[in-house]
């Protein structure tokens, strides 16, 4: 009888040390599947969705109820820890007397802390989505399993959160979606996995809303227009002089714009005429100016072209000043940067000297500064560097001042009247980001 009992006490030792280690595993499964679920691309689960993979589908729904989920994941977790602590005990206490507790509180922290912890946690955040997908339906099941008790547990919670004043239907979103778009390209960006070019591109997309076209513009001092009362042979040649195959033009004083002259209706005008140029009317050659708000948001601005099937259009104030005008291709290198043809008469207005500085023209838009160096200086308050070192000096400066700003070093080189048109930048303080080859 007595070897009875000892085989009979060894076998149930043998089933508790299988259910302790049963209990951790399951402890290991919800860890690391509420590890992978909220960490899973959520982007990369709709594509697979739309694929027409069922288990993405299955994930979506899980995160799409996270309250639910969580608090099934929680309650497994804490259903099996707990149970297999209680059981070792039991099972040590009745082996080694009231010392197994100590045993069991030592033996079952490591266990869970390496086993159902750590480990499973670890695999979860390297492999997200692929553990993501594969543990889904067993966390289905246990989402329907515990569902009223679930439901019992957020009446609680939500009767909690109401007695402390604290209301959960009201979802705060620290960033908005544009912000957040942004903020995981650049992180994507620092991480290798997103060119520096692509970046930009597809900042220059998001930015449409919050640039108005006076950003973009060509400031009217850089336009280039022709006097619609020069003599039609000599008007020809300016329009073919021009780098531009639209023109406007002026009568009376360069402010007053009357139209615009597109070059293949001029030479089809010429054509018409047989060559002779002597008798060509430009007015009836020019179309109607189009004249937009200095406040019209490049986003609209884009649409408002694409409706227009227009590429031009000229920038006004609010007392109908021309201020310069606004192209198709202006708000387009505003995502993929400068675009050059054959015939574009190229100036960037920018040169790097050995010793790490800039010299750049007064008129370069601090934007295509920011672009093209990788710089972030601000361009809230001014449009162009000159503007940005007016704005801040709150004075036209002199030649040879230098001013540092914004971890900057800004040395003034050449000055036209109260126009700022040639600086000298030099980066004086830590670099925002490292700069690729």
């Amino acid at each position: 009888m007595h070897g009875v009992h000892a085989g009979s006490s060894t076998l149930e030792l043998w089933i508790a040390a299988a259910i302790v280690v049963f209990c951790i595993l399951l402890a290991a499964f919800f860890n690391g599947s509420e590890t992978a679920l909220t960490a899973a691309s959520r982007a990369r689960m709709h594509a697979l969705e739309r694929a027409g993979d069922r288990r993405a589908t299955t994930v979506n729904r899980l995160l799409a109820n996270r309250d639910r989920l969580i608090g099934a994941v929680l309650l497994g977790n804490t259903l099996v820890s707990i149970g297999s602590s209680a059981l070792l005990t039991s099972v040590l206490e009745e082996l080694v007397g009231y010392s197994g507790v100590i045993y069991a509180t030592g033996v079952m922290t490591l266990l869970l802390l390496v086993f159902a912890e750590v480990t499973p946690k670890t695999l979860a955040i390297n492999y997200p989505d692929r553990v993501s997908l594969f543990v889904a339906p067993l966390i289905r099941f246990f989402v329907t399993l515990f569902g009223p008790i679930l439901a019992a547990v957020e009446t609680i919670v939500q009767g909690t959160f109401k007695l402390l004043g604290i209301d959960t239907s009201v979802k705060h979103a620290l960033l908005s979606g544009r912000e957040e778009l942004k903020s995981t390209v650049d992180l994507l960006h620092l991480e290798g996995g997103v060119r520096r070019v692509e970046r930009d591109m597809f900042g220059g997309l998001l930015d449409l809303r919050d640039l108005v076209v006076e950003d973009v513009m060509v400031h009217r001092t850089k336009m280039y227009t022709i006097d619609a009362d020069l003599p039609p042979r000599e008007f020809v040649r300016e329009v073919v002089a021009s780098p531009y195959t639209r023109v406007p033009i002026w009568r009376g004083e360069p402010d007053n714009i009357i139209g615009v002259v597109h070059a293949k209706d001029l030479l089809r005008a010429i054509d018409r005429s047989g060559g002779d140029i002597a008798h060509l009317k430009v007015d009836a050659v020019a179309f109607e100016a189009w004249f937009v708000p200095n406040t019209t948001r490049l986003e609209d601005q884009l649409q408002a072209f694409l409706r227009r099937k227009s590429h031009f259009a000229l920038v006004v104030d609010e007392y109908g000043v021309v201020l310069g005008l606004v192209t198709l291709e202006d708000i387009l290198e505003e995502i993929v940067g400068e675009i050059a043809d054959e015939h574009d008469q190229f100036v960037l207005g920018l040169r790097q000297n050995p010793d790490g500085s800039v010299t750049v023209d007064g008129s370069l838009p601090i934007r295509d500064l920011n672009r093209l160096m990788n710089w972030h200086l601000p361009d809230e308050e001014a449009t162009t560097i000159a503007g940005l070192v007016i704005h801040e000096a709150r004075a036209i400066p002199e030649i040879g001042q230098v001013f540092t700003f914004y971890d900057f070093r800004f040395e003034v080189l050449r000055k036209t009247r109260n126009r700022i048109t040639s600086l000298r930048v030099t980066p004086v303080g830590p670099p925002k980001e490292e700069e690729e080859g």
